[in-house]
């Protein structure tokens, strides 16, 4: 990609953001304007923001990587991405809404009467935000080192500032605008180079299926291999080799590796002929999936799609970024059409990743050898169009991307700093919600920079796993069942969402390699999201006692249209 036209388009979206940001500020006056916008944001601007936010670097690289690598089974990613907010529409986003919350800390107090169920409700928004976060600073810096070579950090970094400035000065008020304004960015940044995409690909002169196996290089191809990397052939392949294969260095000469599993050492660099078959690769990192869940996907594959979808269905309406949308609505039916608009938008959207990874395996193979399977959308552009138009369309794809790292961390920045500053911090004031922003950053931005991680769809997708197991239960039964109680509550998010969080550690770190308890791990919806359910409520049927007075009229306000709820009531929320 040429670093002359992809620069200066990431600055000018940089820049972009800070003007409109910059716009909000101008009219956040209180309190109220910083965590939830007063609750005047209506279903147009408000779909369009939570679109913006919700389609990360997950979204507009990770998707396309994943069905670079493993083919048209990841079609599930989007479908469940897009699914999860017909339940939210279900379920949960008119009575959230009427709750009259900030935050899920605050909706769970406000029902549950508990401060040990907000403080641990606080804990998982924290830890959910930071887990979904770190892809966000990653990916960054994998598009700008793609741009220009600069170091992996300094992408995050940039990002880090920007959202951090951004939020600081103007809370919700700002990244509303910010948002929305990012929706269409990164929309128009991945349709208009894909119609030019397809238009090549239909010119091409022999067109193949792009997901024939096995993909094979159109033209001849080095790909350099920057950590060490395991090739599974099932036919014999020649290859040049400048490097150390099986233990053995070669320089420029040509090998003929036998059909079966061959290591190659780091820093080699194999050069494959046109026509040439593109192996299977094993390696700690393999492009699109890690893998940890690329060896649970092979081994299990239908209990690891089952609990994909059911971590993506079931997680979106725990998100904190994105729950903390709906209190910005002014009542529970805007918050409906909300819902509704959102489920064009992003579905509109998810149309486009899928087409640039099917053309990944086309024109971008080499990716999946080389661990960068996340940067097809980046290189697709200058690989299949080339010169001054591949240049320029590589400039709005890659200035998309960094939109789609700057909302989306802008939600989860906001989401985090609302919950230190209330829950954490000595004062819920404008002042201390600013230090909440810089604290909320901090911590992702050291990790994203000391460690190596997923790529960003996996480590994305195991967020929502561990969102689905802790806020899924509370959200459902706090709002549809008059029994829940606060250790109810309590326990289900301690055991569903504590479950999932560690086998999201065990998955991140590699343990174990394979076998069923790996599949376990590496999928671990569709055991700990019936477990927080189950947990909840039977330990809420073992303290009848503790069901908070005052229940029935929590959920009348929940669940009465605000038209149709008595002075009485009025006052009540009036009060609180």
């Amino acid at each position: 990609m040429n670093p002359t036209f992809a620069v200066p388009a990431v600055a000018l979206v940089v820049v972009a953001t800070v003007l409109v940001g910059a716009f909000g500020l101008r009219i956040s006056r209180t309190t109220s304007d910083f965590y939830v916008a007063s609750r005047t944001v209506g279903p147009r601007l408000n779909a369009a923001a939570i679109s913006g936010e919700y389609l990360s670097a997950a979204s507009f690289l990770g998707i396309a990587g994943l069905v670079l690598v493993q083919g048209p089974d990841m079609l599930w990613y989007p479908v469940g991405y897009t699914a999860g907010y017909l339940v939210l529409l279900l379920f949960v986003a008119a009575p959230l809404r009427r709750s009259g919350a900030y935050t899920l800390p605050d909706f769970a107090e406000a029902r549950l009467a508990s401060q040990m169920v907000r403080r641990l409700a606080g804990a998982f928004v924290v830890g959910v935000g930071w887990l979904y976060l770190i892809p966000q600073l990653q990916g960054a810096g994998l598009t700008l080192t793609v741009l220009t070579g600069a170091p992996d950090s300094l992408g995050g970094v940039i990002v880090a500032v920007v959202v951090t400035a951004t939020v600081a000065a103007g809370g919700m008020r700002s990244i509303t605008f910010v948002q929305a304004f990012q929706y269409w960015l990164k929309l128009t940044a991945l349709l208009v180079p894909a119609l030019f995409l397809a238009l090549a690909w239909q010119g091409d002169g022999a067109p193949r299926d792009a997901f024939e196996e096995p993909p094979a290089f159109r033209d001849q191809r080095v790909v350099r291999v920057d950590a060490g990397l395991d090739l599974e052939l099932d036919r014999p392949l020649t290859v040049t080799v400048d490097g150390t294969v099986d233990g053995r260095p070669y320089e420029g000469a040509v090998v003929r590796l036998a059909a079966g599993s061959h290591h190659i050492e780091r820093d080699a660099r194999l050069t494959f002929a046109r026509g040439a078959a593109v192996p299977a690769a094993e390696r700690g990192s393999n492009g699109g999936m890690s893998t940890s869940l690329a060896a649970g996907r092979e081994e299990r594959p239908l209990y690891a799609t089952y609990g994909l979808i059911l971590a993506t269905f079931l997680g979106t309406m725990g998100l904190p970024h994105v729950v903390v949308r709906f209190y910005t609505s002014p009542h529970g039916v805007a918050a409906r059409r909300t819902t509704v608009a959102v489920l064009a938008l992003i579905g509109a959207f998810y149309l486009l990743p899928p087409l640039y990874g099917a053309l990944g395996r086309l024109y971008t193979p080499e990716l999946a050898l080389s661990g960068d399977a996340d940067a097809a959308v980046l290189l697709l552009p200058d690989r299949v169009i080339g010169g001054l138009g591949g240049d320029l369309l590589g400039a709005l794809v890659a200035g998309g991307a960094f939109a789609a790292f700057l909302s989306t961390a802008s939600g989860l920045t906001m989401a985090v700093a609302g919950v230190l500053a209330q829950d954490v911090l000595p004062s819920r004031g404008v002042r201390h919600f600013r230090l909440g922003t810089g604290l909320a950053m901090a911590a992702p931005l050291a990790a994203s920079l000391l460690v190596g991680g997923l790529p960003v769809a996996d480590a994305v997708g195991l967020a929502f796993a561990v969102s689905a197991s802790s806020f899924c239960p509370l959200l459902v039964l706090g709002i549809w069942w008059r029994r829940l109680t606060p250790p109810g509550a309590a326990a289900g998010m301690l055991v569903g969402g504590g479950s999932a969080f560690v086998a999201v550690a065990a998955t991140m770190a590699g343990l174990p390699g394979t076998g069923s308890v790996h599949a376990l791990l590496a999928w671990p919806a569709l055991w700990s999201v019936p477990l927080g359910f189950l947990t909840m409520i039977l330990v809420s049927l073992a303290t009848p006692g503790r069901v908070p007075a005052g229940t029935a009229a929590i959920l009348a306000r929940f669940h009465l249209p605000e038209e149709l709820r008595t002075d009485e009531l009025r006052a009540a929320e009036a009060r609180a």
